[in-house]
């Protein structure tokens, strides 16, 4: 095959594309340490265990109960400052406790860290 000018540009403008894609980060992870003080702060492991079920369900079987849900980070957040009522693992039902910040971004690196499990 015999490459113009033109077709070679082309081809090493696509090579040159296509490298910068495969080397693109991947979707930064969130800040664990602060994800747990958040967590801790508000006595989230009061109800909630990262493996175990106790009055809440597990982390893991939240992350489980989300995972590949396009609107898993909005529904964790709305779910932690929304104050509605849950159901617990024994049946019964009360107020879930609101996290106590304003701040969207440690909200959502805390629903982040969640689906993480």
């Amino acid at each position: 095959m015999i490459l113009t000018p033109l077709s070679r540009t082309a081809l090493l403008a696509f090579a040159a594309a296509a490298g910068m894609a495969l080397s693109a980060p991947a979707a930064a992870e969130p800040d664990a340490d602060a994800a747990k003080l958040l967590f801790k702060q508000n006595e989230c492991g009061k109800c909630h265990n990262p493996e175990k079920t106790k009055k809440g369900p597990s982390l893991k079987k939240t992350a489980k109960e989300y995972k590949g849900k396009p609107d898993a980070v909005k529904k964790i957040i709305e779910h932690m400052t929304a104050g509605k009522k849950v159901k617990l693992e024994d049946g019964t039902e009360e107020e879930h406790k609101i996290i106590e910040t304003k701040d969207q971004k440690a909200l959502q690196n805390l629903a982040e860290w969640i689906l993480s499990h």
